[in-house]
């Protein structure tokens, strides 16, 4: 796989408060460029939601109402947010979770198109006993040492799905082939259907 090749890319993931629909409390937009992720221009925020953390939530990833407490609201951070993120393209594990959720938040956003890693796992590894980004993680095995936080932080899971994408991608030729494995149907970006010339 040429990196060069690739348009501007930018792996995010969230984290939520437990509502339904979910609150946002962590947003983190890592770029990849050159086959690597970069570090240095990654975007992250906490945010304190509108209604409170529930326990269930907040034993996953950390995140407690005391540890919000003095966060922005999302009203105050989310045309950093829009700015960063652009319309370029996105990757997440689970890519609709997290698509839908930011374009909840940002209803004038649209990415050029979005990569989800879970549906290219399932296309790219046929003998593994699960498709979880746990699963995935020790499955291949990445130099995860430079990744900030901890599990089910959205900076750490960020950055895991950024290695496993980059992973997966040197199983491919070219951006083409991994844009089909790995956007989903009806998400920005899916390859268009074929017509099949036989129907009139």
């Amino acid at each position: 796989m040429n990196f060069a090749t690739w348009p501007a890319l930018l792996v995010v993931d969230v984290e939520g408060n437990g509502a339904n629909p979910p609150d946002l409390v962590e947003v983190a937009a890592l770029p990849v460029r050159d086959g690597g992720a970069d570090t240095s221009t990654a975007g992250a925020w906490l945010i304190r939601p509108p209604r409170p953390v529930t326990s269930r939530a907040a034993s996953i990833h950390g995140l407690t109402n005391g540890v919000l407490a003095r966060s922005p609201r999302w009203g105050q951070i989310a045309e950093q947010v829009h700015a960063l993120l652009g319309t370029v393209w996105i990757c997440a594990h689970n890519a609709h979770t997290d698509y839908r959720v930011l374009k909840a938040h940002l209803p004038t956003w649209e990415p050029a198109g979005v990569l989800d890693t879970l549906r290219l796992a399932k296309a790219t590894f046929r003998d593994v006993p699960g498709y979880s980004l746990d699963a995935l993680i020790k499955h291949t095995a990445p130099d995860l040492t430079a990744a900030p936080a901890q599990r089910h932080r959205a900076t750490y899971d960020a950055y895991a799905t950024a290695q496993l994408l980059i992973t997966m991608a040197s199983h491919y030729d070219t951006w083409d082939q991994l844009v089909a494995a790995a956007v989903p149907p009806g998400l920005p970006g899916a390859p268009e259907p074929e017509e099949d010339p036989t129907l009139w």
